[in-house]
């Protein structure tokens, strides 16, 4: 399990003088995005390979809340990827400096060609750099049809 560390600042607290909802979505970016550099998956990688990382949705679950100056860390778990790395699943929990679950988000995603804009699968070498992770014991192979599982599709005006 990846996890980062941080404390609670002024510009994460919200009108009721805790961790913003927004603030919790900043912070498991930050973690996603500071666990996929230490795996090669750096902004010039990015650019060289023109992808980028997009999410479908981030289910968030709140247990404890967390104040101003608080220490909490936050974890990452890869719960699922497609074959072709086009998809990928993490699961985040947020604990306080008492080591309490005080959140929970389970998140999907994919990548992006940054010149399409479409949905890509990755580059057999970027598809390696997860082979060596430790998955979880519950980890399985994603396809398509699990990023639909909640049958939500766009409905225009």
């Amino acid at each position: 399990m990846y996890t980062k560390d941080f404390e609670v600042r002024w510009s994460d607290i919200d009108a009721n003088r805790h961790l913003a909802n927004s603030a919790y979505v900043n912070l498991m970016s930050h973690t996603r995005m500071a666990f996929l550099m230490e795996q090669g998956f750096d902004q010039k990688t990015m650019v060289t390979y023109k992808i980028g990382p997009v999410a479908f949705y981030e289910h968030m679950y709140y247990f404890k809340e967390a104040f101003l100056g608080d220490h909490i860390k936050v974890s990452l778990e890869i719960m699922g990827l497609s074959e072709d790395g086009k998809f990928f699943e993490f699961h985040h929990n947020f604990y306080n400096g008492k080591g309490e679950n005080i959140a929970r988000c389970e998140m999907m995603g994919a990548w992006i060609s940054l010149e399409s804009r479409k949905l890509t699968g990755l580059a057999i070498e970027l598809r390696s750099k997860f082979n060596d992770i430790a998955k979880t014991a519950v980890f399985r192979v994603l396809t398509k049809e699990d990023t639909r599982k909640f049958l939500k599709i766009p409905k225009s005006l």
